[in-house]
């Protein structure tokens, strides 16, 4: 399973599993990786997990959130980044191939009743609970190494981790039709192997095209989304032909394309 292996400076403080849909970093106790020191903010950056692949959003952080020494607003993480905050780091670390590349990293269509989509990217999801990591404002007197990569990803567990790509070609191409609201009537095909939908900040859900099929799943918001009037949970839910997904206040319909 992925994992971000947090230190500072040449002291390793944690091994972190990344088995949650989102794994929270931040100054606040809530966080799920909690980091007690000033330079950050009380909620600071998201990691978001689908399968093998992780994406790393900041949340307007203060001070902002780096990538291999770069400022990052949200980005694909692959195996051996390094996401610094402050004086502190967290080695990504997967080893097994990932199934979505920055090019499929689709961007968020934001629904907003009465007014014409635009576009900000926004990924997502996997499931299961983890108890928060505290990092105390200084580190450990004894430092160690840090640790081997290891294999294995997490991922919601009612997808498949791997795909041929015979399987995916046969799949009949998916798309939404939006029901209500000042867009009704538009559609959207779902090309790419993640498209997020909804209004960030509100709510936001991922679905994912794969293999034997279109999966939705939650990702952001203290509100779930609904298919044909059932409130989902954290699971990935398989959408079927002329399911009716509410999300952020807009209805619209998925439907298999001929």
């Amino acid at each position: 399973m992925a994992k971000l292996i947090l230190s500072m400076e040449t002291t390793m403080l944690k091994e972190i599993p990344l088995i949650k849909e989102r794994t929270t970093i931040g100054r606040k106790p809530h966080n799920d990786i909690q980091i007690d020191n000033l330079a950050i903010s009380g909620e600071h950056a998201v990691v978001i997990t689908i399968l093998n692949d992780s994406f790393l959003e900041d949340l307007g952080s203060t001070n902002g959130t780096f990538v291999n020494g770069q400022s990052v607003k949200k980005h694909f993480l692959k195996n051996g980044d390094t996401i610094e905050l402050g004086k502190y780091r967290l080695k990504y670390v997967s080893e097994l191939p990932q199934q979505t590349s920055n090019a499929d990293f689709e961007k968020t269509m934001i629904l907003r009743p009465g007014a014409a989509p635009k576009a900000a990217p926004e990924p997502a999801a996997a499931p299961a609970a983890t108890a928060p990591v505290a990092v105390p404002e200084a580190p450990p007197a004894a430092a160690a190494p840090a640790a081997p990569h290891t294999s294995t990803s997490p991922g919601m567990a009612p997808l498949p981790q791997s795909a041929a790509a015979p399987a995916a070609a046969a799949l009949p191409l998916g798309a939404i039709q939006i029901l209500s609201g000042g867009n009704a009537g538009k559609e959207m095909e779902l090309t790419k192997t993640l498209t997020t939908l909804g209004k960030p900040g509100v709510q936001v859900a991922v679905i994912a095209r794969r293999p034997h099929g279109y999966f939705i799943t939650h990702v952001e918001g203290a509100n779930f989304p609904a298919v044909n009037g059932k409130t989902l949970d954290s699971q990935a839910h398989q959408l079927a032909d002329h399911d009716v997904i509410e999300l952020a206040g807009i209805k619209m319909e998925f439907f298999l394309k001929s």
